[in-house]
């Protein structure tokens, strides 16, 4: 998924519940005032334990500007996101998958505090942010909420950076972790040094992140899955006046743990870290350009699960075979949502699989199953052979 930022454009899986039915009802931010969330009869009865009149009267009266600010840093980090925390969810014609199932029931929970306290505070934004501008590459990194995904994700790419014709040296991987909230400094330095906070201001919203991680058991002190639900690429971009940052893969622990409990823990990892670097081969071939339409981003999004599905399947990438193929087809249907009217639409469910299908058939009918075609290459078969046939 691309995604755009005054600083940078943010390429991200986007799988955040696509739901197409109406399970959650939450308030549309407009119904905020920054001081009281306006109660709505359709909300789930509230189960939050704390006084929450007593905290909105102790908010400053920046509150409304900052709740709105956040929820447009959202909408530009992660659109579909967005839309569960500041709208209700609208009933559309399209499948619900798993995916967007498991999720819905782990918010279950959650009424309109839930949400807007989380969208005040940034908790929606923050992790993400410290993977994007402060994540590092190397050996300890931890990735899944018990480092149990670590030995795959770095194996898978190494194996990735031998596979694709890529410049990759100074590429990196680095974990998107939702316990991130409960560190006070990191959130103050993210604060402070991404949203240009002064030092006090900085300072009281990670105090009440703080007593919202131990006040809320919706939050889970940060490890909620909705706060690390989310994988994407970032192609190098300078920091001013901080430098640079390199070519970039982050890596959602909230996103992997919900696959692993749909029972594709297996072969999740290797097909969203697949996914994500096919981004990076679409960069250095000049997919990307300035367009923001849903029909380029859904065309990237496509191209990047062809891609991906090539590697997965070849004999000299990933080498698949039918059983485990079948899974991760699951797992491209699973991360297709219906937003059809939301530039940031990636393609249906179906369209989703097609497109791994389409990437299994080129690596599986491949006369010379010894030879890997280059990036450019199966950019455009995709293009010639799959994007005028399926997609259009």
């Amino acid at each position: 998924m691309k995604n755009t930022t005054t600083a940078f454009a943010l390429l991200a899986l986007c799988i955040l519940t696509a739901s197409c039915k109406k399970t959650i009802n939450v308030p549309v931010a407009e119904d905020f005032d920054g001081t009281a969330p306006k109660r709505n009869a359709s909300v789930r009865t509230p189960v939050l334990q704390p006084n929450f009149d007593s905290l909105r009267a102790t908010l400053p009266s920046s509150a409304k500007e900052r709740f709105k600010k956040a929820s447009n840093l959202l909408l530009k980090q992660n659109p579909t996101l967005a839309r569960i925390v500041a709208s209700a969810v609208n009933s559309i014609p399209c499948s619900l998958t798993p995916l967007n199932t498991w999720l819905n029931n782990q918010l279950s929970d959650w009424n309109s505090d839930a949400y807007y306290y989380a969208t005040l505070t940034g908790m929606f934004n923050l992790p993400t942010y410290d993977a994007l501008y402060f994540g590092n590459g190397g050996n300890n990194n931890s990735y899944g909420i018990n480092g149990e995904y670590s030995h795959t994700y770095s194996k898978t790419f190494k194996d990735l950076k031998r596979f694709w014709n890529i410049e990759s040296d100074d590429m990196i991987t680095t974990p998107i972790h939702g316990s991130m909230l409960q560190s006070r400094d990191k959130i103050i330095r993210t604060n402070k040094i991404v949203l240009k906070e002064d030092e006090a201001t900085a300072k009281y919203w990670a105090d009440l992140i703080a007593w919202l991680l131990q006040n809320v058991p919706q939050y889970r002190n940060g490890e909620h899955p909705i706060f690390s639900f989310n994988s994407y690429a970032q192609a190098s971009f300078e920091f001013y006046p901080y430098g640079m940052i390199p070519p970039k893969i982050a890596l959602g622990d909230g996103l992997i743990s919900s696959y692993a409990e749909l029972g594709f823990g297996d072969v999740a990892p290797q097909a969203i870290l697949a996914h994500e670097y096919a981004h990076h081969v679409q960069f250095q071939n000049g997919v990307y350009n300035s367009s923001a339409s849903a029909s380029f981003t859904r065309r990237a999004e496509l191209m990047a699960d062809g891609l991906a599905a090539y590697y997965l399947s070849h004999a000299q990438g990933a080498s698949m075979q039918w059983k485990r193929v079948k899974q991760f087809l699951q797992v491209f249907f699973n991360i297709g949502d219906c937003y059809f009217d939301n530039s940031m639409h990636h393609g249906t469910p179906v369209q989703r699989m097609a497109a791994a299908e389409w990437g299994y058939s080129l690596a599986s009918d491949a006369q010379k199953q010894g030879h890997v075609l280059t990036g450019q290459q199966v950019i455009a078969l995709f293009e010639e052979k799959f994007q005028k046939t399926v997609v259009q």
